[in-house]
């Protein structure tokens, strides 16, 4: 699926963007500012990276720089006369914005490693999620000065906090956003060049110089989930870009992403997207309507 680059418009007085959308959502898109949503009115189909998900008002995820995206309004958000009545609070930055060595400082470790993560997309929930929509909000009835400080306690917020889950698969992790070294970043950089062919786990071990035990446990503490499943969702968010073109067939899809037998394949996709890829592609091939 195509995407486009949309910039919001950014005051010439002032370092990020603090944006209401209230106007009709737009096309399939990306843009190079990191991006914090939270839906205030609205339902329907959020679309990220390689990831298609419900939402519903109450909505809140970080992007990270040049993630495509689309949130796609069900059409009761749309009336007759053609006013929309959906609803969503933007803020946007780009990593430079206050210096480019701002987030190389030691007391932004935990934020420069959590933007990291946000080339996959992150939904926050439980306290995390309420403090942030709380700020947001109030965000509207600051200054530009106030709004600017506030944007520090977010930052607070997502270097601390553990109250997320990504959005997309691995694939969506590029090498050179990595923050951290050593093994672990030696380990997936084998995986992501390597994931389409068979990997042994006792290639895998010799470069981590890790035990069985050693490197599963580590592995799991860093990216949140079993190695397995790790490649396991890596393969499927590199068939679902394949899946976005048309040209591609099921089977093709399925063995240039690593798996063995079609069968497996469709097991695997359904377990993990809630879907079969017929579905999935169908998912896509629907217009958007919907510009946050």
């Amino acid at each position: 699926m195509e995407t486009t680059e949309i910039r919001l418009f950014k005051e010439s007085n002032q370092s990020f963007i603090y944006h209401i959308e209230e106007k009709a959502f737009s096309i399939y898109h990306h843009h190079p500012e990191y991006e914090l949503v939270y839906i205030k009115r609205g339902s329907g189909v959020r679309i990220v990276g390689d990831n298609i998900s419900e939402f519903k008002k109450g909505d809140l995820v970080f992007l990270g720089s040049y993630l495509p995206h689309v949130w796609r309004c069900d059409t009761a958000y749309n009336k007759a006369d053609g006013t929309f009545t959906g609803k969503g609070y933007v803020i946007q930055f780009l990593e430079e914005f206050i210096g480019k060595h701002f987030f190389d400082l030691p007391e932004n470790r935990g934020l420069k490693a959590f933007f990291s993560h946000a080339s996959r997309g992150c939904r926050f929930f439980g306290k995390t999620k309420k403090r942030l929509t709380d700020i947001i909000l109030g965000m509207q009835h600051m200054n530009p000065t106030q709004r600017f400080y506030s944007l520090f306690t977010i930052f607070e917020i997502l270097a601390t906090t553990e109250e997320y889950e990504f959005i997309c698969s691995p694939v969506f992790r590029e090498t050179d956003h990595m923050s951290e070294s050593g093994p672990m970043r030696d380990v997936v950089e084998f995986i992501l060049k390597n994931f389409k062919k068979d990997i042994k786990l006792r290639d895998v071990l010799e470069i981590a110089n890790m035990s069985n035990t050693q490197f599963f446990l580590a592995f799991k503490k860093m990216y949140r989930m079993p190695f397995k499943s790790y490649l396991l969702k890596l393969r499927i968010g590199y068939a679902c870009r394949l899946l976005a073109e048309p040209n591609n067939n099921i089977s093709q899809v399925a063995y240039e992403s690593g798996f063995e037998n079609l069968s497996n394949f469709n097991r695997h996709f359904k377990a993990i997207k809630g879907c079969t890829p017929t579905v999935y592609r169908k998912k896509l091939e629907k217009p958007i309507a919907s510009r946050l």
